[in-house]
């Protein structure tokens, strides 16, 4: 019975601190990206920061994984 207490202890403490830390880390990680690597064209730089900023864990994601590759690949950088 101890083992399961551990367990469960184990897993609301990843759930309470780590993946927050790990959601926050991402979207200061894409907003500074997209700040210093995105084309200023038009306000699609600006939205792209709001978008990453305002739509916590999916923002970031869409960011990162279609976006920025597609930058990538247009832009080299």
């Amino acid at each position: 019975m101890e083992i399961v207490a551990l367990l469960f202890f184990i897993l609301i403490f990843a759930l309470s601190f780590v993946i927050p830390i790990a959601m926050i880390a991402l979207m200061i990680w894409m907003v500074i990206d997209c700040a210093t690597n995105e084309p200023s064209e038009g306000t699609d730089k600006l939205v792209w920061i709001l978008v990453i900023l305002f739509v916590p864990l999916v923002g970031p994601l869409i960011y990162y994984f279609v976006r920025r590759p597609e930058r990538i690949r247009t832009e080299g950088k």
